[in-house]
C-alpha cells in the first residue's frame, strides 16, 4: 500500500475510534449501522458469521445477542478465542466445512452474517464478479442454514450483476434492501445486501 493511502487511513474517524476502542477492525461499525438501521440482530439469537477473520463482527454480534444467544464464526484464518464465539476453522464454500458448520450450529440459524471478501485483483469487472460469487455462496448457505422468519447480511461490491444478485435474494426474503453504512470508505463500490423475513 502507498503512503498516500496510509496517511488517508490514519484520518479516517472509524479507523481512529477503531483503534481506540481495542476493536479488531474498522468494520464493526458498519455492522452496527445496518443493525440501528435494519434491527438485524435480537438478544438471544443465533449468528452465523461467514468469512468471520478478523473477528470484529463476531464480537458485536456475541454482545448483541447477550448471554443467551450464540456465534459461530467461520473462516480459513484461525481467530483468537471469544466469549459467547465458537470458531469453526475453513471455507465456508467447501462440504467439509459446512458439514462442521451445521454440527457447530445444532439448530437452525436466526441471523447470517457475512462481510466476507475476495483477494482483490484491482480490476474492478473481476472483483465486482468475485464478490458477488462469494456473495451467492453465502445466500447458498443461508438458505440450508436459517430458520423461517431469518435474517441475512452480505457484502458486495455494485457493478454488473449487483441487481440480478438482488432478485436472487429476494426469491427467499419478504424484504431485501441494498445499504450502504456511513463508514464505508469514500469512493468504495462497497455495499451491503440486507435480506429479512426468510419466507418458509
Amino acid at each position: 500500500m502507498g503512503k498516500a493511502w496510509v496517511k488517508a487511513r490514519r484520518r479516517d474517524p472509524y479507523y481512529r475510534a477503531a483503534k481506540a476502542q481495542g476493536l479488531r477492525s474498522r468494520a464493526v461499525f458498519k455492522l452496527v449501522q445496518i443493525q440501528e438501521r435494519f434491527g438485524l440482530i435480537y438478544a438471544g439469537d443465533t449468528i452465523l458469521d461467514l468469512g468471520a477473520a478478523p473477528g470484529g463482527w463476531s464480537r458485536a454480534a456475541a454482545e448483541l445477542v447477550g448471554p443467551r444467544g450464540r456465534v459461530v464464526a467461520v473462516d480459513r484464518v484461525r481467530l483468537a478465542p471469544m466469549d459467547g464465539v465458537t470458531f469453526v476453522h475453513g471455507d465456508f464454500t467447501d462440504a467439509d466445512t459446512q458439514a462442521a458448520i451445521f454440527e457447530a450450529l445444532r439448530t437452525p440459524a436466526d441471523v447470517v452474517i457475512c462481510d466476507a471478501a475476495p483477494k482483490l485483483s484491482g480490476h474492478r469487472s473481476l472483483d465486482v464478479a468475485r464478490t458477488l460469487d462469494l456473495a451467492r455462496a453465502a445466500l447458498g448457505l443461508a438458505r440450508r442454514a436459517l430458520r423461517p422468519g431469518g435474517r441475512f447480511v452480505t457484502k458486495v461490491f455494485q457493478g454488473d450483476g449487483y441487481r440480478t444478485f438482488l432478485s436472487e435474494v429476494r426469491e427467499d426474503f419478504d424484504a431485501v434492501k441494498g445499504y450502504v453504512p456511513p463508514a464505508t470508505s469514500k469512493g468504495s463500490a462497497e455495499t451491503y445486501v440486507v435480506g429479512l423475513d426468510r419466507t418458509a
